[in-house]
């Protein structure tokens, strides 16, 4: 449990996330969301100077990734200030953040930024040499869908592991998948009214490449599939006997956020209205048996709501990473919730899954509803590949 480690109201960010193959795909990952960064310290007039140390959360191979974390912390301004890269799949933003709580709330930091991106599109195809092998032939591996179809300690895909879970517990059909990813369509669709005006509260714009000479700015999402009920009743599971089509599943995405973790006197000083105060309250991880990653998050979530000495009616807000529809009901079942009634305003299941800034933007989307609601405690929580995950608990006032 964490006492003194705090998020400035709107001291955070989301930039659009683009469907892979979009608008994204050709920029460095590591540069974009650096060079992003910069821009929004630079909007909220905030100095660089004031970091004293930069947490970078990164999933996948980009060019220069050996140096990415010292990299983008002296793209964004913060040249002589040290850096970590953390990589911890779908939960690389709630361990960030946990890392710069923990370091604040030690006193070994006053002010760390948390700056996680990633690229989906384009994905590394690596070469690996293998002097034993017929022939010294090599061995290669297409990073994203070598990884998404097969975990080598389980040896099965990402899928797989969501139907695993779907058939551990009585009473998840596609019927109910199909329902509940309406309504995180419909959820999503909330975050759109009024020219989107819950995502204009954290939302920041990104600019491009286009082309060498040529720029472009992805102001909003782009690549969300629409979701109809008849629409989903006529898509086929992936799997025999399955749960899960392409309707009730995320898609890969291309994006980056940050944060800036502090103590209460600079949050405040920091914040966009001195009367709202963001606390970092308590973190859980959990694995689980082998081939169920979508269980994780319940066990990820209890673990966080003991380490905080809380219970789940403590909680206003609930947001979780849902790459697939039995997540949320699998963890509806196990915690006796409402299935429609969480995830407000989106989640990645219809926004998309770049990875490693995912559970960040569902963490900013969580503050801000809490903010909407008058604050209380709100708890996050998401699987990760080799069925793990983490939960994060913050807690809103004013």
């Amino acid at each position: 449990m964490y006492e003194k480690a705090f998020i400035p109201f709107r001291g955070y960010f989301s930039s659009p996330f683009a469907r892979w193959q979009g608008s994204l795909q050709n920029d460095n990952a590591i540069e974009l969301g650096a060079v992003t960064a910069k821009r929004w310290l630079d909007s909220k007039s905030f100095d660089p100077a004031m970091i004293d140390y930069v947490v970078f959360g990164k999933t996948i191979g980009q060019l220069h990734t050996f140096y990415a974390s010292t990299w983008a912390g002296g793209m964004l301004g913060a040249e002589q200030v040290p850096a970590l890269h953390i990589s911890q799949a779908c939960s690389t933003s709630t361990t960030c953040l946990n890392y710069a709580a923990m370091n604040v709330e030690t006193g070994n930091l006053n002010l760390a930024f948390c700056l996680m991106t990633d690229r989906c599109s384009n994905g590394p195809h690596t070469v690996w040499p293998n002097p034993l092998g017929p022939g010294g032939e090599v061995i290669s591996e297409n990073w994203m869908m070598d990884n998404f179809n097969a975990d080598p300690w389980v040896g099965l895909p990402m899928i797989k592991t969501a139907e695993n879970t779907a058939c551990s517990i009585e009473g998840i059909t596609k019927e109910l998948c199909d329902e509940v990813a309406l309504r995180r369509y419909e959820q999503y669709q909330e975050s759109l009214a009024n020219d989107r005006e819950f995502q204009k509260r954290y939302m920041f714009p990104v600019e491009y490449k286009i082309s060498r000479k040529k720029r472009g700015t992805l102001e909003a999402d782009e690549g969300v599939t629409p979701r109809t009920k008849e629409g989903l009743a006529s898509l086929k599971a992936f799997l025999p006997d399955g749960v899960h089509s392409s309707g009730v599943q995320t898609h890969p995405a291309d994006g980056n956020c940050g944060f800036i973790v502090t103590t209460k006197e600079k949050a405040q000083e920091l914040s966009a209205d001195k009367n709202v105060e963001i606390q970092v309250v308590s973190y859980g991880f959990t694995r689980v048996d082998k081939g169920f990653m979508a269980a994780a998050p319940v066990p990820a979530a209890e673990n966080a709501l003991k380490n905080a000495g809380l219970a789940l009616k403590d909680i206003k807000v609930i947001k979780t990473h849902n790459p697939f529809a039995a997540n949320d009901v699998y963890m509806s079942k196990k915690m006796g919730l409402d299935p429609m009634s969480f995830n407000n305003y989106g989640s990645s299941m219809i926004f998309g899954h770049p990875q490693g800034p995912t559970a960040g933007r569902c963490i900013a989307e969580m503050i801000e509803e809490l903010v909407i609601v008058g604050g209380g405690y709100g708890l996050f929580t998401g699987c990760a590949a080799g069925d793990t995950g983490a939960s994060l608990i913050v807690k809103v006032t004013g």
